[in-house]
């Protein structure tokens, strides 16, 4: 009787131990340190390709190794983010009750030596303290050699939106893998909050997206789908735009987050107050907190800086093309004309007697009007033997120039400010108006673009896809449908121009700009009246694009997320080439 209670005990001490090293184990597992992203590539040259990733803590020897032993190392380079927050909007565990800076740690190695057309494994190890912490293996290329058939996913405005994982899951199960990724604009919605990069947990943040690790739940007429996104930007580079939601306005180390997007403001006057202000704060760092910047965008990406921009606006030959990529994008305010909302077309009216509070309509964050440094630049480009060889010749920015879409109104020029005073003198009223003859983009880049042979235009900006060809040969696609689309603007569904001058003429419905949409040449979507629609503006029908170098076709695709278990369609396809 003794020896089996002896027994007995001995087993459920045996027991006891099992659980314990099993949940030890659990724990462990949950506590086990990873590595804030997967890497992405950037900036590939004829022999060399620069590998990015991303830990929340410092660290020490952050390296690549690779080749086809990964016998090969490379150290990286550690810098540490110098913007990026969260605040109480911010989806992250533990929570932030207050805008709280985070620490973030940016490392890059370049791998030089490579061959075009020759892909190769690599992995990036980190330490923290004594831990070795890998990521999954991957692989790499160059910039590949002219006639090498490429196939170039164009996206736009993620900004977390709903659609996005199941977006570039497609991609990857359609395409397979893509050779680039040209992204033009709003990458995300508030550029120094750091979880909407990296792990927003809502599962849809920007890196998770596009490199397969995702975990966003889409729920359509009841049913549940969880898609991951597309392993991408590990194995071949992103070239990205800056848009309206890479641009972070006045800074503060306490107002939210979202305040400090919306508190854009024009950089001259940021100069005046700085004057008036007798600050002993350096110059240049009083007006850019004051005014906006786009600190948090350059830190993150390695790309070219070879224009007075710097990271700003670059041009890149990637095979047979010749990308160039511009910083064409304004400050998105509300077409109310409501008391209360400072907005594109007024300001608010108690903040009337303080300027400072003023909004100045939707400014343009960097100019492009001719004799502009980038227009200067542009115009270089244009004429250098790289573009002017290039088979593709493609520009890429964020706003659109022919669209249905709401954001191409007012027109894409500087406010101007119309003062109204009440008879006692006191100020009555400011509004801005938009005049359509100053349009930078239709007035000033828009025939540089064309007597230079530019085959095709990129844009985003408007959440929907649809397309255009102007008389000399010249493709635009907006393809940014992947969730929150404000419509087309055709028929009855008007654009909210509620702009006191009527004189001004902005458009309330079609393209502003005098281009007729092209229906799509394959798979037709029609209205409930049985007509084909030229454009895509669903919140259910999500949209991508692939350029194919091997023929010079773009090609746009859909899938209805109302039906998960659905096949892509592919409803569109044209030709560019040379003009």
């Amino acid at each position: 009787m003794r020896l089996r209670t002896k027994l007995i005990a001995v087993f459920l001490i045996a027991i006891a131990s099992a659980i314990i090293i099993v949940l030890s184990v659990n724990d462990s597992s949950k506590m086990a340190t990873s590595l804030l992203s997967d890497p992405f590539l950037q900036l590939p040259t004829n022999d060399s390709i620069r590998v990015v990733w991303f830990t929340d803590f410092e660290g020490s020897n952050h390296r690549v190794i690779y080749g086809s032993n990964l016998d090969n190392s490379a150290e990286a380079t550690t810098t540490k983010l110098t913007r990026v927050r969260e605040d109480a909007k911010s989806k992250v565990t533990p929570a932030y009750e207050q805008t709280t800076p985070r620490d973030i740690w940016r490392h890059e190695a370049e791998i030089v030596g490579l061959t075009p057309g020759q892909r190769i494994p690599y992995q990036v190890i980190s330490f923290k303290s004594n831990e070795e912490i890998k990521s999954d293996r991957f692989t790499l290329s160059p910039n590949p050699k002219p006639n090498t058939p490429l196939k170039i996913l164009l996206t736009s405005d993620h900004q977390l939106m709903p659609m996005v994982a199941a977006n570039l899951q497609k991609v990857v199960e359609t395409i397979g893998q893509v050779d680039a990724v040209f992204v033009a604009g709003d990458l995300i919605n508030i550029p120094d909050r750091a979880s909407e990069w990296f792990d927003d947990e809502r599962g849809g943040a920007f890196f998770p997206c596009l490199q397969g690790r995702a975990n966003y739940t889409l729920e359509k007429g009841g049913v549940k789908t969880v898609y991951r996104g597309g392993q991408l930007i590990q194995n071949v580079p992103l070239f990205p735009a800056i848009g309206n939601h890479e641009v972070m306005g006045q800074f503060s180390s306490k107002k939210p987050l979202n305040d400090q997007f919306d508190d854009s403001f024009p950089r001259t006057k940021a100069e005046k107050f700085y004057q008036e202000s007798n600050s002993k704060e350096d110059k240049e760092t009083y007006i850019k907190n004051n005014s906006f910047n786009t600190d948090t965008y350059e830190e993150i990406f390695t790309l070219p800086q070879t224009s007075p921009g710097g990271k700003k606006y670059y041009a890149v030959t990637f095979g047979d093309i010749r990308l160039v990529v511009l910083y064409v994008t304004n400050m998105w305010r509300s077409p109310s004309l409501e008391t209360q909302v400072r907005g594109r077309f007024q300001e608010r009216e108690r903040d009337l007697n303080n300027p400072q509070n003023w909004g100045h309509g939707q400014i343009v964050f960097e100019p492009i009007a001719k004799g502009s440094p980038q227009y200067q630049w542009l115009e270089k480009e244009l004429q250098s033997q790289e573009f002017q060889q290039a088979k593709y010749k493609i520009v890429m920015f964020h706003h659109p120039v022919h669209t249905l879409g709401g954001n191409i109104v007012p027109p894409y020029t500087d406010p101007v400010a119309k003062i109204e005073y009440a008879p006692d003198g006191t100020l009555k009223s400011v509004r801005y108006e938009y005049p359509k003859k100053d349009d930078y983009i239709i007035r000033d880049l828009m025939p540089l673009l064309e007597i230079a042979g530019v085959q095709f235009v990129f844009y985003g900006h408007s959440h929907l896809w649809n397309r255009f060809v102007s008389s000399n040969g010249i493709h635009f696609l907006e393809s940014s449908n992947v969730g929150n689309s404000y419509g087309a603007h055709v028929g009855e569904n008007k654009r909210p121009i509620l702009t006191v001058n009527l004189a001004l003429n902005y458009a309330i419905v079609g393209d502003p700009n005098g281009l007729e949409p092209v229906i799509p040449t394959i798979a037709l979507l029609l209205d409930e009246n049985g007509r084909s629609l030229p454009y895509i503006a669903s919140n259910d029908i999500t949209v991508f694009s692939i350029l194919d170098t091997s023929n010079g076709t773009i090609s746009s695709y859909r899938f209805d997320t109302r039906k998960p278990d659905s096949e892509v369609v592919k409803f569109d396809e044209f030709t560019i080439g040379k003009r």
